[in-house]
């Protein structure tokens, strides 16, 4: 695939395909300026992008990605996901219940807020 094709299949930017290159996490093949991506680059690219989702690092991207060329099992690999996958899932379910009390925080304090405006309307209203 060309650099476009790519792009256009997964929804990124010419930029973000070369910055993963620069970093290593792909190789396409250089014919000239031209780049061209091979199955294991759209792979790693679908990897790469899930990765970013599930809030992994670039650095721990990049070592599941290189766990694929140690054995071919995918066993290591695999076991090496789901312990970083487990650490993320922890820190994620943490953050949603932090958010998950500011919005009944928030809440708490609008439906405050309301009854004091409508104290301070009911009290003008008595005044007039």
């Amino acid at each position: 695939m060309t650099i476009r094709e790519m792009c256009d299949a997964f929804d990124v930017t010419p930029r973000t395909l070369r910055f993963y290159e620069s970093k290593e996490l792909l190789a396409p093949i250089r014919q000239g300026q031209k780049r061209l991506f091979t199955r294991r680059d759209r792979a790693r690219l679908k990897l790469i992008l899930r990765g970013k989702r599930f809030g992994f690092s670039l650095e721990e991207i990049r070592q599941l990605l290189d766990l694929y060329d140690v054995d071919d099992t995918r066993q290591t690999q695999l076991r090496h996901a789901v312990e970083i996958g487990q650490k993320h899932l922890e820190e994620m379910l943490a953050q949603q219940r932090a958010l998950e009390d500011a919005i009944a925080d928030l809440r708490e304090q609008l439906v405050t807020g309301r009854a004091q405006i409508a104290e301070y309307d009911a009290a003008g209203k008595a005044a007039e």
